[in-house]
């Protein structure tokens, strides 16, 4: 979890440093972005707000998103680029990152492998990535998911 702190500690600061908010949409890895990121003193200044996003349910719900995307196959950046958009603007931040994915043992009822990751972020500019672990250790894939995404935003927001 240091690991996690630490990385959340530069993104917090890049965040304070240019006056700017995120909120966090989460999946496969469970609330720990949000965890990193609250765990930094002064996250207040910065973290509005997040969810964890795992079932339909909850993208029907929280999101307010239409059919159509609630029943979006797959953990994909599209996907994630909408749940991010949705977040973004439903809490009104500068950023909102959505993280989605496959942890493990095995793979998403959508036919992603386990180890299979997608991270979007959504603000002043937009992007997304996907990873590909190979792993089947859900632990360790949250972990690397989590990383993975701090480290996104670490490189959107510089």
């Amino acid at each position: 979890m240091q690991t996690l702190f630490n990385r959340a500690r530069t993104v917090s600061t890049l965040l304070i440093d240019k006056q700017q908010t995120i909120a966090v949409a989460e999946s496969s890895t469970g609330g720990l972005v949000s965890a990193a990121l609250l765990s930094v003193p002064g996250a207040s200044a910065y973290y509005v707000g997040g969810a964890v996003i795992y079932t339909r349910a909850a993208r029907r719900e929280l999101l307010n998103l239409p059919e159509d995307i609630v029943t979006m196959a797959g953990a994909n950046e599209e996907y994630a680029l909408i749940v991010a958009r949705a977040l973004r603007k439903k809490l009104e931040t500068t950023w909102a990152v959505c993280e989605t994915g496959a942890g493990g043992p095995s793979g998403n009822r959508y036919g992603n492998p386990a180890g299979h990751v997608c991270v979007a972020i959504a603000g002043p500019s937009e992007q997304a990535i996907t990873l590909q672990t190979g792993n089947k250790d859900r632990q360790a894939n949250m972990q690397t998911f989590a990383e993975t995404t701090l480290d996104f935003l670490e490189r959107v927001l510089a």
